[in-house]
């Protein structure tokens, strides 16, 4: 098989109950995967290791409720004494032997019988904005808190970036009162996630919501106070907020022999092993093969963080040799709407639109060979949740039925 990329040591399927778990990264994926070991009976010593000091914490409500100050914070609501999983908060990785199964930290070595790597992603810096005064990421707790006060004293803001974490912060700005600017290098929100026909509509959820967005805009750079771009034109920024993207958090494994793509992610097989025995990677940081898609996924998203550690706690006790293929699934609210996608429509031979873009609820559905790959619902989660078991199913749809939008998902079909 081309993409195992597991070293078989003998051990694969042997039934593994004790032994010593380390967990690197107490993000979604970290925690989940501690939580479904116990659940599946692993018996052993768990060690969760976190960079962050806080307790750990589930991301979404950062740019929601967290940043508007709704909710203190949003940490998972799990007992890890009664779990039996040894938190290790506040410590950097900084490298693994695998020869010596070693993980090393800034305190030193943790021995593991397993290794998980959960190390996520990390925001991509705007080059030439690293400390600046007034420019903030948000990716993390301690962001987020930063960001609160800005948005309460109502300062003029600019996002970098119209992709979804810049949306949903100018979201947040707006819901607050501050003026915002979004600048996007590129012609369209969401350039790198969506096909042009299906982004363009909407650039105008911006200025519905009192937004400006400014597309082929490219930053020359920051000065106090103001964002100056490559035209010339200087925009007045209180704060300047940074969402250009994120790449995966594995720069600490250099020299480890774990194999890296191209993304410098984590290169995973089919059951989420690494290419060196009794290392598994799962979340922000893996990518996987895909038989559904016939290609490697590289996801970004809350749901893949969830998924995974099933796959990764069940394979490390013997459980079970089903292999790691979801269909993807991520939401974001944003200006108002709930927009949700399944799936992945590269590769798609075929887009069915149901109802207008221009009105406040729409689809949008990508086929292959007159099956359904993949689903873009705003404000329709009836037509996502039929879409993803149809997808799943691989059910053959009907094109004639399809672009009927008073139809239910599920009854388009042959």
């Amino acid at each position: 098989m081309s993409e195992q990329t597991q070293v078989d040591d003998g051990t694969a399927g042997r039934p593994r109950v004790g032994g010593r778990v380390v967990i690197a990264g107490a993000g979604m994926a970290g925690v989940q995967t501690a939580v479904a070991l116990r659940e599946r009976g692993f018996t052993g010593s768990i060690t969760l290791i976190g960079a962050e000091p806080h307790q750990p914490y589930d991301r979404p409500p950062l740019s929601k409720a967290v940043l508007l100050g709704k909710a203190e914070g949003s940490a998972f609501d799990i007992d890890f004494d009664a779990f039996g999983v040894e938190l290790r908060l506040g410590l950097e990785v900084t490298g693994v032997r695998p020869g010596d199964h070693e993980l090393d930290t800034e305190s030193g070595p943790v021995p593991y019988d397993v290794l998980v790597v959960a190390t996520g992603a990390e925001p991509i810096q705007l080059p030439g904005a690293e400390g600046v005064p007034g420019v903030h990421l948000l990716r993390t707790l301690d962001d987020a808190e930063r960001l609160r006060p800005v948005l309460a004293a109502q300062h003029d803001i600019v996002v970098v970036g119209a992709g979804w974490i810049g949306a949903e912060f100018a979201t947040a700005a707006r819901e607050a009162g501050c003026a915002v600017t979004v600048v996007e290098a590129a012609g369209r929100p969401l350039a790198g996630a969506l096909p042009a026909e299906v982004a363009e509509p909407m650039t105008d959820w911006y200025a519905d919501a009192g937004a400006e967005l400014r597309t082929h805009a490219r930053v020359a750079r920051i000065e106090p106070g103001a964002v100056v771009l490559d035209d010339g034109t200087a925009l007045r920024a209180g704060a300047v907020v940074v969402g250009i993207g994120a790449r995966p958090a594995t720069g600490w494994l250099a020299g480890s022999g774990i194999a890296l793509g191209a993304q410098r992610e984590v290169v995973a097989d089919d059951r989420l092993r690494t290419s060196v025995p009794d290392v598994y990677a799962v979340g922000d940081c893996a990518s996987f093969p895909s038989a559904r898609y016939g290609t490697r996924l590289l996801v970004h998203h809350w749901d893949n963080a969830l998924q995974g550690p099933r796959t990764v706690a069940a394979d490390i006790i013997g459980e079970t040799r089903a292999v790691y293929d979801p269909v993807p699934y991520f939401w974001s609210e944003q200006f108002g709407r709930f927009v949700q996608y399944a799936g992945h429509h590269g590769g798609a031979d075929t887009t069915v639109w149901r109802g207008s873009p221009s009105g406040a609820a729409w689809s949008v559905c990508w086929l292959r060979d007159d099956r359904l790959i993949a689903v873009l619902a705003v404000g329709r989660p009836r037509d996502l949740a039929q879409g993803r078991k149809l997808i799943e199913s691989a059910t053959l749809m009907n094109t004639a039925l399809l672009p009927d939008a008073s139809r239910p998902l599920k009854s388009a079909t042959r």
